[in-house]
């Protein structure tokens, strides 16, 4: 199927083409058209817009390294070799509310991503190859943290 639709978006962008007698594309070609298109149909098939369950929450690289409930969400920090990743995710999707997530490695700065959302907060990343890190996450005002963890 994929090949199937990959040739008809490949035809679809060379209709059109106007042909120069050297035998060059004219002024009709637009490879940028094609890319677009190329672009949203892998988007798609990749698991754009019917992706499911684990794969919409998991937004962050690596493996699952700790997972925190709080009162109106969890906190969810996930771990690679060299960077560790953290998120939080509200219970109940639906209205805006004021949502934060902190990440900070032991020595370094914290990464914060702060606003009204209405699922999540985050993802933030830091580089924490051989430190501990700290992450709090706040959901309208219920808060969750971890002491140096992945030490």
């Amino acid at each position: 199927m994929f090949d199937e639709v990959m040739g008809w978006l490949v035809n679809r962008a060379t209709i059109g083409r106007a042909e120069v007698p050297d035998g060059r594309a004219g002024r009709g070609s637009s490879p940028r058209l094609l890319v677009l298109a190329l672009t949203t149909v892998l988007g798609l098939l990749l698991g754009g817009v019917g992706a499911t369950g684990a794969t919409a929450a998991s937004v962050c690289a690596g493996r699952p390294a700790k997972t925190l409930t709080f009162g109106t969400g969890e906190l969810r920090v996930y771990r690679t070799r060299s960077y560790a990743c953290a998120l939080a995710v509200a219970a109940k999707p639906g209205a805006r509310r004021r949502m934060s997530v902190q990440i900070q490695p032991r020595g370094g700065r914290p990464v914060v991503d702060s606003g009204n959302f209405t699922r999540q907060a985050g993802p933030v990343t830091v580089h924490a190859l051989n430190r501990c890190v700290r992450v709090s996450g706040t959901i309208s005002g219920r808060t969750g943290s971890t002491g140096w963890i992945l030490c």
